[in-house]
């Protein structure tokens, strides 16, 4: 059953991917609305507004995949009734 959930997974990568990258030229607009973002090798911009912006780019994501990801696995639940992860094992604090 859990292998039924690798076309989704890779299918919500790739949704996720091209989602995060509206939501962080969206939220790069609102900080600079004048350039584009800086790229790490461009001598344009200051250290610091580099930096910035890839703190930015992984935050939005990383939220963006988890959220798409966690919806994936919500309608793979909703359609088979299975989560597409095992839960993790308890261990006894007695043992």
């Amino acid at each position: 059953m859990r292998l039924l959930y690798k076309p989704i997974g890779i299918l919500a990568g790739l949704v996720s991917v091209r989602i995060s990258r509206r939501v962080f030229n969206t939220v790069w607009a609102k900080i600079d609305a004048e350039e584009a973002p800086p790229t790490p090798r461009s001598g344009r911009a200051s250290t610091t507004k580099v930096v910035a912006a890839a703190a930015i780019e992984a935050a939005t994501s990383a939220g963006t995949r988890a959220a798409v990801d966690r919806s994936g696995a919500r309608v793979f639940h909703y359609l088979i009734g299975v989560w597409p992860e095992k839960p993790p094992k308890v261990e006894d604090a007695d043992a």
